[in-house]
């Protein structure tokens, strides 16, 4: 495996995780702008400064993109030209045109395309997708979620705020909710009601759209609200309760499970109190061991189609809200 761009510490995640893995050798890592990437570069082997003359001078079988946002799509074309496999940073790309020409390379070349949707090993997220799959909840009519970032204005990498390289707010975050809602549900989106971003905190960037909610529909009829804006107090980083919390609603009973806590809270009907569910004790792979799978034949729930699906849907809600329409059709 090689490493494309270090500007975004998720990509130093995946790094580590590879470093770790007995299956992988990391033989090249490769950073255009280190200044700029400052000290996410802290630990890092960085070989070469340029992506083409690595992926020229390199053998490698994958190759691991995290550079920012608007310029993951170009790498991942170029990288699956190349004939290699490619796992990258959410989002994978920021334009529909991007995203249909990687599948079409994907396809024609047999390769995989693999996304770090880490949300899927969240132990709360698991237990409560065993307990709505097993009918705990009956059917699913309700879904709420919110996914609220801390801006960082400043500490933040500076891209962000530049014009044409972030990319949408609903691209950046929402992929992780539009993902695990269907994973968790076994349910599918089919459209969009309404979509929404608008510039609340940068207030000196008023390109940059901070906020961002919307209302989808999934295929029995259960109705999703999701709020993934950058609200979250600073001085609080991500320590709060309200990061990544989730609210299934069912015929049945009702789960909410949020990232930061111990257990899920589960009330079914007939209950008179909340009843607080242990995490599994046994873990899905991540999503590095679901990329390696589906490169071997292997898929399992997180492979390249869903990775091209999810990335389809999210960037057609980015669209929606960007445009200000309504009654988009998913799928």
């Amino acid at each position: 495996m090689a490493f494309a761009g270090f500007r975004h510490a998720h990509i130093n995640c995946l790094y580590g995780l590879a470093s770790r893995h007995p299956g992988i050798e990391i033989v090249a890592a490769c950073e255009e702008n280190p200044k700029e990437a400052g000290g996410l570069l802290n630990g890092i082997n960085i070989t070469h400064n340029n992506f083409e003359k690595m992926l020229k001078e390199v053998e490698c079988d994958s190759i691991a993109v995290g550079d920012y946002y608007s310029k993951r799509g170009p790498i991942m074309i170029q990288a699956l030209k190349a004939g290699k496999h490619v796992l990258l940073d959410k989002p994978i790309c920021v334009k529909m045109s991007e995203l249909e020409e990687a599948e079409k390379l994907a396809k024609k070349k047999k390769l995989k395309i693999g996304a770090m949707l880490d949300l899927r090993m969240q132990p709360n997220f698991v237990r409560a997708r065993e307990l709505i799959l097993a009918g705990k909840l009956g059917e699913i009519t309700a879904v709420s979620f919110g996914g609220q970032h801390p801006l960082m204005l400043g500490s933040r990498p500076g891209w962000y705020f530049e014009k044409g390289k972030h990319g949408g707010t609903i691209n950046d975050i929402a992929i992780h909710g539009i993902d695990i809602v269907e994973w968790m549900t076994g349910l599918t989106f089919t459209e969009i009601n309404a979509a929404r971003t608008w510039n609340a905190f940068a207030k000196g960037i008023k390109h940059f759209n901070d906020a961002a909610q919307f209302m989808l529909t999934m295929d029995n009829g259960c109705g999703v609200m999701g709020d993934v804006s950058y609200f979250s107090p600073d001085s609080c980083s991500y320590g709060l309760p309200y990061y990544w919390n989730m609210m299934f609603w069912g015929t049945k009973g009702v789960i909410r499970a949020n990232i930061k806590d111990a257990t899920l809270e589960l009330a079914c009907d007939g209950d008179k109190n909340i009843s607080n569910i242990a995490q599994p004790s046994k873990m899905p792979p991540d999503y590095l061991e679901l990329f390696l799978m589906d490169i071997n034949g292997k898929a399992g729930d997180l492979n390249t189609q869903t990775v091209i699906d999810i990335s389809r849907k999210t960037l057609k809600i980015q669209e929606a809200a960007d445009k200000k329409i309504k009654g988009i059709k998913l799928g």
